[in-house]
């Protein structure tokens, strides 16, 4: 351990030193639940993800926020989203909101310090003006989309999503997007000048719904008899593929032994569309284990340690300050949550952080989880944690708990804690328990006044969520059917 030690040491000396900047590839695959992939089910076909994942570092303890847009701003800032009042349920196109603009992200620290930014995919942290796009916020070049999801051919959301730089790109119509995204990213790295470190993410829309692969895809899987099933483990196969491309890419320009690649969901698999978390409790939209703790892994030669997992604690807000500390970069960003865990990885020594704050929302309509936070060991569930409550098999179609409803963002169902929901208190100590079966609340009185009071410090710094209703200046239809920003 003291050699690993050493070793993290050295490297990390001589990027500060002026030695060569790692590149960094950061992948980001949409609603890719815990047991979605080759290396946590066998029966899913991944073979780039399963290499670059047994031969890298897996995050095994790994959380995000249980929905889409509050885990892209953990990413980017570095900040729990529930201090940005970004915690309720997602950004929607119609929504006068985006990720503060007094914040800074990621990709502009990275450029401030010589790095080439580029980003292709799912944007979903606000566009109403064009200082909250990707071009404007660190991004030297953006190929994809501002929202949330939308047709993987058509690139239609009630109106067409499509850009290249800031420039409605109507040729993104004449393909899947998985492929436009290997094409572009393939093209990037080609016009690489390795004279300057690469920041590349990559954040395709796959696995999320609609349902849609080529059909060579879903002859992959004759034998899985549910649809979505069937659908979403092509869409994974996909992915796969593009990052094979990527991969091949790199090592043809001959930077791919100077390339850290990181690869995170946004959340947990979503249930009702053949995402699966078995055997982890729920799914995305809630905070149970399943709509949280995500797939995960880091790989790169410069890797001090390369194999096996990582079992300390990390969340979404770490990437910030690790990818700073791996480039050699001193990050002076304010009043961050997010740790570098980059020692701790090499070495696989204890990690810094011993608390994860779930979620904290007290909107009218939590959805996605009310309030959780862990502890060491130990979770405390307050309130309604989240849509998605049981144990789900990848091979049955589920009713969930509010019938046949569905989560239809623009159009929201009226409906009132305690009323609607029961109000839930849950204690589960996630070391002897993490699939979270034995309720340890009423039996641990002192552990669970602990974990409130760390509960309640957290609430010392929550921020309401900025979740207004819907603006009608923001109708793609006042823009030649095309989603635009530069209506607030």
């Amino acid at each position: 351990m003291a050699t690993a030690l050493l070793m993290t040491v050295a490297a990390v000396l001589s990027v500060a030193l002026g030695a060569e900047k790692p590149n960094v590839i950061f992948i980001v695959a949409d609603d890719l639940g815990w047991n979605d992939v080759g290396y946590t089910n066998p029966d899913v076909i991944s073979p780039n993800i399963d290499f670059l994942a047994k031969s890298g570092v897996i995050l095994d303890q790994y959380y995000v926020q249980p929905l889409c847009s509050p885990s892209r701003t953990a990413f980017m800032t570095g900040v729990y989203p529930y201090r940005l009042g970004l915690q309720h349920l997602v950004v929607m196109n119609n929504q006068d909101v985006c990720v503060p603009l007094d914040r800074k992200m990621l990709p502009q620290l990275l450029k401030e310090n010589g790095y080439s930014t580029h980003m292709m995919g799912k944007w979903h942290l606000g566009f109403c003006k064009w200082e909250c796009t990707p071009t404007y916020r660190g991004f030297d070049s953006f190929y994809g989309f501002y929202s949330g999801g939308e047709d993987h051919y058509s690139k239609e959301v009630n109106g067409f999503d499509f850009r290249n730089n800031t420039e409605v790109c109507r040729d993104g119509a004449k393909n899947y997007s998985t492929y436009q995204y290997a094409d572009r990213m393939e093209q990037i790295v080609r016009g690489h000048d390795p004279k300057n470190p690469l920041f590349m993410y990559m954040a395709f829309q796959n696995v999320h719904m609609p349902m849609q692969v080529p059909e060579k895809y879903t002859a992959m899987y004759p034998h899985i008899q549910n649809e979505n099933r069937k659908y979403l483990s092509a869409m994974v196969t996909a992915v796969d593929d593009a990052i094979g491309r990527l991969i091949t890419s790199l090592k043809q320009k001959g930077i791919y032994n100077n390339t850290l690649i990181i690869f995170t969901s946004d959340n947990g698999g979503w249930t009702s569309y053949g995402g699966n978390n078995y055997p982890l409790r729920g799914g995305k939209i809630s905070i149970f284990e399943g709509g949280t703790r995500v797939v995960g892994f880091l790989h790169g030669p410069m890797l001090a340690r390369k194999g096996g997992k990582f079992d300390g604690l990390m969340h979404a807000v770490d990437w910030f300050p690790t990818i700073a500390e791996a480039a050699g970069i001193q990050n002076k960003e304010p009043d961050q949550d997010g740790m570098s865990q980059w020692s701790a990885i090499n070495s696989r020594g204890p990690a810094l952080r011993q608390e994860v704050v779930y979620n904290l929302d007290y909107h009218s309509l939590p959805l996605q989880g009310q309030a959780a936070i862990r502890v060491g060991d130990y979770k405390l569930i307050e309130g309604f944690p989240g849509m998605y409550e049981g144990w789900y098999k990848p091979d049955t179609v589920y009713k969930e708990p509010l019938g046949n409803l569905t989560l239809d963002l623009n159009n929201l169902p009226k409906l009132n804690i305690g009323e609607d929901f029961h109000v839930f208190k849950y204690l589960f100590n996630l070391k002897d328990d993490p699939t979270e079966h034995n309720n340890l609340y009423d039996k641990l009185p002192d552990v669970v006044k602990m974990m409130e009071g760390k509960l309640e410090a957290a609430k010392k710094r929550y921020v309401a969520p900025n979740f207004p209703s819907a603006d009608p200046k923001s109708n793609p239809q006042n823009y030649g059917g095309v989603w635009t920003p530069g209506w607030c």
